[in-house]
């Protein structure tokens, strides 16, 4: 490491071999070797020491709704990547839904990246959007470096982003396939939604039987018909009803090219604690029961599950009534979602290691960014989060980074507090203090 101009050294360095006492050698932004702890620092070369600090590879978040512009009052790239970066998290991925306007043309793309360009924290990449009528912009999109493309199978929650139908699917994925894109998918169905139960009200119990497994499943089945008929990737959303993870299992091992995320609420949340009226914990699909959480973690466990998400999808407070039917649907994770998992994953018996495969390795190989994210090896971008995994916190709305500070967490004592944040060798955050944006804007490598 002779050219390194940074040493980050610990006791506790997780890589693709496992985790070991190492020395990682750092020049111009970038992981040049990964040496044993020992191992002499250069002359000239920085050396940081962490101690028994774990070092892992920054997190990769590739489902964040940032809402800007057009709704930044709800959150925005500033405020939505300080979070991140206060979490461990240093790669996003901003959904095109939300934001006034959506990511849904070229035009509109390059609305985002302008207002992105001066804000971001850390290194941010774009979604784009499948609609009724935009299939003549989704090769433009493609083109122009989006990493794929969201479609909702029933309504979105906004106007201005209208849901297939299966015609419509069976559309956009033909020709989402026939440049060798990926469809991320909402999947619920609509008619199952329709024909539910819709009492409104502040009970949880009624806002869950709104939302039932079954629309998730059949939704799910749907896709997969599709996905197989047409030999397409695709990529399920959310996943929240453990009752798809059998159709989903099998689909993986007839070659289906299905991918599935889940999110930390449904991780460490459970319907059964969820209070009448507290819509902070309003989110669609929703938390479910508790032996539905079992099998969830079951599945990441056997890898029928891939990875895990935030779907950070914030709004103003106003907007968090009691009503669950008519309060706004999301939960803001991004300064939470590791703490959060690795509490909830150690319980379990899991290990960083299993975290870190979860929310870093597969989600930069989810958008093809493993070649440059997701791993502390030669060759990668210099991305790090500096963990006490054994230290705990209790969460206080008032520190959190995120615009509008409503939060399903508040109150939990969580495990896990990162100490700083690097992005291409350059600590971005430490003990709660932020340098200037230093994010670039990230695209789908041709």
């Amino acid at each position: 490491m002779s050219d390194a101009e940074l040493v980050l050294r610990s006791t506790r360095v997780i890589t693709p071999e496992g985790t070991r006492a190492a020395s990682v050698a750092v020049s111009a932004g970038t992981i040049t070797a990964v040496l044993p702890y020992e191992a002499p620092v250069p002359a000239g070369a920085r050396l940081e020491d962490f101690g028994d600090d774990v070092l892992l590879p920054g997190l990769v978040d590739t489902h964040v709704h940032v809402n800007d512009p057009g709704r930044t009052e709800w959150e925005g790239f500033w405020t939505a990547t300080r979070a991140a970066a206060a979490g461990g998290i240093t790669t996003l991925v901003d959904m095109p839904l939300n934001s006034l306007p959506p990511t849904t043309s070229v035009d509109n793309l390059r609305v985002k990246q302008e207002v992105a360009a001066d804000k971001a924290h850390m290194d941010v990449g774009f979604w784009g959007g499948a609609l009724p009528d935009n299939l003549k912009d989704l090769r433009p999109l493609h083109d122009a470096g989006v990493f794929g493309f969201k479609a909702f199978l029933s309504p979105s929650g906004v106007d201005e982003f209208p849901h297939l139908d299966q015609e419509g699917l069976a559309r956009s994925l033909a020709e989402i396939t026939s440049f060798g894109g990926l469809l991320i998918v909402h999947a619920e169905d609509p008619h199952h939604l329709a024909a539910a139960p819709q009492h409104g009200g502040p009970k949880y119990a009624d806002f869950l039987a709104s939302r039932p497994r079954d629309a998730e499943d059949t939704a799910i089945a749907q896709l997969i018909a599709q996905a197989k008929r047409l030999h397409a990737r695709v990529h399920v959303l959310h996943l929240s009803s453990s009752d798809a993870l059998p159709l989903i299992a099998e689909a993986k091992r007839d070659g289906v090219r299905i991918t599935v995320e889940t999110c930390p609420h449904y991780l460490t949340l459970t319907a059964e604690e969820v209070p009448d009226g507290a819509s902070e914990f309003k989110c669609c699909p929703p938390i479910r029961e508790s032996a539905n959480q079992d099998l969830l973690w079951q599945a990441l466990a056997d890898g029928t599950i891939d990875c895990v998400v935030t779907d950070h999808s914030p709004s103003t407070a106003d907007l968090k009534t009691a009503d669950f039917a008519t309060a706004w649907g999301g939960i803001s994770g991004l300064q939470l979602s590791l703490p959060a998992v690795w509490t909830e994953a150690r319980r379990r018996g899991h290990g960083l290691e299993d975290v870190v495969r979860w929310m870093s390795a597969r989600t930069a190989a989810l958008v093809g960014l493993d070649d440059r994210k997701g791993a502390i090896a030669a060759g990668r971008d210099a991305d790090f989060a500096v963990l006490a995994p054994d230290e705990t916190f209790t969460v206080d709305p008032a520190g959190l980074q995120h615009r509008n500070r409503v939060t399903a967490y508040a109150g939990r004592t969580l495990y896990g507090v990162v100490k700083s944040t690097w992005l291409r060798g350059e600590r971005i955050v430490a003990d709660g203090a932020f340098t200037a944006p230093k994010g670039r804007l990230l695209t789908r490598t041709p």
